[in-house]
C-alpha cells in the first residue's frame, strides 16, 4: 500500500483552521450517546490537533438523514459527549455550511474545537457535489481524514474537500488502521486465520477470493455459512440462503482447495422452528435441519472444531458474528469463539476485529482489551482487505517517487 501523508508531515498547525473528517456516526437515544467508543477513537487525533493551537474543525454524518434536516440523527448530544470526553468545550453549529458556520469558525481560538452538524443534512454529501465540497473546504487550509469507516465512499467531505486543500494528512486513528491491516495482507505470521461470519455472504467475497493466497485456514460460520453448506449439497431447511450465490460459493470452496486453504464449515446448528415463543431451540446436524427450522447459531461441536482450528494461530481476522448473538440462547457459539481470542492473544498472536456487529459481539463478551486490533470500519476493513482502492486512502497518498 502507498505512504500517506500524516500529522507528522503538516508542520506548523498554530492558528491553522483544520477540517478534520471523524466518524461520529454512533447510536443516539433520547438525546444521549449510547455508544461512545467512536468518540474515544477520534481523541487522540483531536487533541494533538488542538495542542498544536490548531482551529479544530470536525465534520461527520449520523444515521441516513436522506439529504434534509433529521432531528433524530442531530450530532448536538455527540458535542456535549465530546466536550466531556475531551475535558474542554466543544461548539456545535447547527450547520454543516453557510453563514452561521463560517461566522463560528472565524471566532475559533487557537486549540478550540467546534462540530458541525451532520454532514447528510444536504444531499451534495453523499453525492460529492462539487459546490458542496467547495463551501466546505473554504472553512479550513488544511484536511485531516480521521473517517476509518467512512475512507471507503466517495463522498465530498471525504474525497472532494481534500481534492480542493493542498495540506491534508490523514489522522492517527486511520494511520492506525492502515498499518494493522496491512499486516494482514504484506506479512502476515502463520498460521493466518480467517474468520467471517454475519448474515450474508455479499461484500465478502471479493475480500475471501483475496485473502485465499494468504491465509492457511479459513472458517465460514453465522448465516453466510448457509450458502456454503446449501452449495455442499445440505438442505438448510427455511435458513437464510443467498440462492443467487451458491454457485459462487461452491467455486469459492474449490478454489480455496486448489490453492490448499483448509476450510471449515459448521458440522452442527442450533435451529429454531416455528413461531412458537415456548418452543426450545435445538442443536442438529446440519444435514438433519428439520423442514421449516432457521439456523440462528453456529452448534457447540462447531464452536470447539472452530476453536482447535485457530488454536496455533499467529494472525487472525475475524469479521462477522456467528449466530444472532443479540438473542439469548443463539449468541453461544459467538461468545465461545470470542472468549478463546483471549488465549490466543495471550500466546502472542496478533487479532483482528472488523465490522460493527463483530464489535459489539466481542464487546458483550468482555474481551476486546485482548483484541490486538478492532477495527472501527467493518465495510472499509473488508474492502481494504479485498485489495480494492478507497478513494478516501487514495486522496491521502503520497506522490509514488519515480527513478531518474
Amino acid at each position: 500500500m502507498s505512504q500517506l501523508w500524516t500529522l507528522d508531515d503538516l508542520g506548523d498547525l498554530a492558528g491553522t483552521a483544520v477540517f478534520v473528517r471523524v466518524d461520529f456516526n454512533v447510536p443516539l437515544e433520547g438525546g444521549l450517546v449510547v455508544d461512545d467508543n467512536r468518540l474515544v477513537e477520534a481523541l487522540p487525533t483531536i487533541r494533538e490537533l488542538a495542542g498544536a493551537g490548531a482551529r479544530v474543525i470536525l465534520a461527520s454524518h449520523c444515521g441516513r438523514p436522506k439529504g434534509e434536516p433529521d432531528p433524530r440523527y442531530s450530532l448536538r448530544p455527540v458535542a456535549v459527549r465530546l466536550a466531556e470526553l475531551l475535558g474542554q468545550a466543544v461548539r456545535f453549529a447547527s450547520d454543516s455550511v453557510g453563514d452561521e458556520v463560517e461566522a463560528m469558525v472565524g471566532r475559533l481560538a487557537d486549540g478550540e474545537v467546534c462540530l458541525l452538524e451532520n454532514l447528510r443534512f444536504h444531499p451534495g454529501e453523499t453525492k460529492n457535489d462539487p459546490g458542496f465540497a467547495a463551501r466546505l473546504a473554504a472553512l479550513a487550509e488544511v484536511f485531516v481524514g480521521d473517517a476509518f469507516g467512512t475512507v471507503h465512499r466517495a463522498h465530498a467531505s471525504v474525497v472532494g474537500v481534500p481534492e480542493l486543500l493542498e495540506r491534508k494528512a490523514a489522522g492517527r486513528l486511520v494511520e492506525r488502521e492502515v498499518a494493522a491491516l496491512s499486516r494482514l495482507l504484506e506479512d502476515p505470521k502463520r498460521p493466518f486465520v480467517a474468520l467471517l461470519g454475519g448474515a450474508k455472504i455479499e461484500g465478502k467475497i471479493d475480500t475471501i477470493e483475496n485473502l485465499l493466497p494468504r491465509i492457511d485456514r479459513l472458517l465460514l460460520g453465522g448465516g453466510m455459512a448457509n450458502t456454503f453448506l446449501t452449495a455442499r449439497g445440505h438442505d438448510l431447511g427455511d435458513s437464510l440462503v443467498d440462492a443467487e450465490r451458491v454457485g459462487l460459493a461452491a467455486d469459492l470452496l474449490e478454489r480455496a482447495e486448489a490453492t490448499g486453504v483448509e476450510v471449515l464449515l459448521p458440522t452442527d446448528l442450533v435451529v429454531e422452528e416455528g413461531l412458537e415463543a415456548l418452543r426450545e431451540p435445538r442443536t442438529v446436524r446440519v444435514s438433519e435441519v428439520p423442514p421449516g427450522a432457521k439456523a440462528l447459531d453456529i452448534g457447540p461441536a462447531t464452536s470447539a472444531a472452530f476453536i482447535e482450528a485457530f488454536s496455533d494461530a499467529r494472525t487472525l481476522f475475524w469479521n462477522g458474528p456467528l449466530g444472532v448473538f443479540e438473542r439469548q440462547p443463539f449468541d453461544r457459539g459467538t461468545e465461545a469463539v470470542a472468549h478463546a481470542l483471549v488465549r490466543l492473544g495471550r500466546r502472542g498472536a496478533f487479532t483482528v476485529l472488523g465490522g460493527g456487529e463483530t464489535v459489539a459481539a466481542a464487546a458483550r463478551a468482555g474481551v476486546l482489551d485482548a483484541v490486538g486490533h478492532v477495527s472501527t470500519g467493518g465495510g472499509a476493513s473488508l474492502e481494504l482487505l479485498a485489495g480494492k482502492t478507497l478513494p478516501g486512502l487514495a486522496v491521502l497518498e503520497k506522490p509514488v517517487e519515480t527513478g531518474p
